[in-house]
């Protein structure tokens, strides 16, 4: 899980370049945010998101500038984080009862 700000999603792409012909990147309801092929994005509904993620991925491209740190959680902290969540949401719901 990566965090979709247009700066992450840039220096995840610009990451790939190479080693990777084909991205989907989803939200957490699996809706489309962007995919990508051979480094480039493909289809991108949201075209503000699309113009400024190409702002900060054009200059990776043209090997201006190198990728920067992503920020990603690993699945099994996502996991951890949402089950104490989901602990704490019951835990208060009944104090409420």
């Amino acid at each position: 899980m990566i965090a979709a700000t247009p700066e992450n999603l840039a220096n995840y792409i610009g990451s790939h370049l190479h080693d990777s012909e084909k991205m989907i990147v989803t939200d957490m309801f699996d809706r489309l945010i962007l995919d990508t092929y051979g480094g480039f994005i493909n289809s991108c509904p949201d075209q503000q998101l699309c113009k400024v993620i190409n702002k900060y991925l054009s200059f990776v491209q043209m090997g201006d500038k190198e990728a920067g740190e992503v920020l990603i959680v690993s699945r099994d902290a996502a996991e951890e984080y949402f089950g104490l969540e989901e602990e704490a949401a019951g835990m208060a719901e009944y104090s409420m009862m």
